[in-house]
């Protein structure tokens, strides 16, 4: 079995108006979806991505106000790594600074990354790429043609990199590309979200929190797939959990042995299916069970708002 590549990343953060403020404001990602945490229904769980948060462009938050500050380290994705048309890294480079952003570059298998942080210290990277399709969103002054496609892949930290690579390559099905300056590329079948990064050092385990990512999750194309996925990764030795109703998509997970947490999640049904295109991430939206608690799930969550920040004070 091989899946194409990442279908989300879902990060800790602290506050859910300077989230959407980053990732919509700053980085030009649509909110695509304000629910709650199906777990945490006191929290949201926002979603950004492309115009309908396709599977390879789906990056999602937590925000706990309370939450401790995390640390990076093994069992996490340590770096989310986007993708922006070939051609960008000069506009990205411009914008950063005009919103005070610090950065560096350094290079990776022969590609130029642009690296910052955001607001609560998540890692992230820019990356230009020929490959995926050009962005139908465009918000905040950034034009199309240097939008954030969706994921390039990510930068995994490992307890155990052997191992953490072996599930790579022979439970998840990607191909191993290349070595240098102490990284593993791996690659998967498609073009977004499709090259993955591991430390070859051991990394002491990290701690959750905010300015830390919570899982990585994998594409399945439907449940019928996502089922087979289940069978292989229970028969490679680990203990997937029962399938659960994500909503949007839905989603089984497992603890790979370097400490990360892996989901697998199905392509569909998508955002779509209980908002119109044109007014996604407009109202929040919870599931039927979480219905008869909406007038005290709202009491409780504060207000938002996607804002065009070109101007605006921070």
């Amino acid at each position: 079995m091989r899946t194409s590549g990442i279908h989300h990343i879902t990060s800790i953060t602290r506050d859910a108006q300077k989230t959407v403020d980053f990732y919509a404001g700053i980085l030009g990602l649509r909110l695509v979806k304000r629910t709650v945490n199906f777990d945490d229904p006191g929290t949201y769980h926002l979603y950004f991505g492309d115009h309908v948060g396709s599977p390879g462009t789906a990056v999602t938050f937590f925000p706990y106000p309370t939450s401790r500050k995390g640390t990076v380290g093994g069992g996490q994705v340590a770096y989310t790594v986007y993708a922006v048309p070939e051609g960008s890294l000069g506009f990205w480079q411009d914008r950063l600074k005009s919103f005070d952003v610090p950065f560096d570059i350094q290079e990776r298998f022969g590609e130029k990354v642009l690296r910052f942080r955001d607001w609560d210290g998540l890692q992230n990277e820019i990356v230009e790429r020929a490959e995926g399709p050009q962005s139908a969103w465009a918000f905040g002054g950034i034009p199309r043609e240097h939008a954030i496609k969706g994921f390039g892949g990510a930068l995994l930290y490992s307890t155990a990199p052997e191992r953490t690579m072996e599930t790579l390559e022979h439970v998840m099905g990607l191909d191993r590309k290349g070595e240098e300056n102490g990284l593993v590329r791996y690659e998967a079948h498609g073009n977004i979200g499709n090259k993955i990064d591991v430390s070859v050092e051991s990394h002491a385990r990290g701690l959750g929190g905010h300015g830390t990512v919570h899982h990585i999750a994998w594409r399945a194309k439907d449940q019928d797939e996502q089922l087979a996925w289940r069978d292989h990764v229970a028969a490679a030795g680990f203990d997937p959990t029962p399938v659960r109703d994500r909503n949007y998509f839905t989603s089984i997970y497992f603890r790979e042995h370097g400490g990360i947490l892996f989901e697998i999640a199905t392509d569909g049904p998508g955002f779509t299916r209980d908002e119109a295109v044109d007014s996604l991430g407009e109202s929040l939206m919870l599931p039927s069970w979480y219905e008869p608690q909406r007038e005290q799930i709202e009491r409780i969550l504060p207000e938002i708002h996607v804002r065009d920040l070109e101007g605006v004070g921070q």
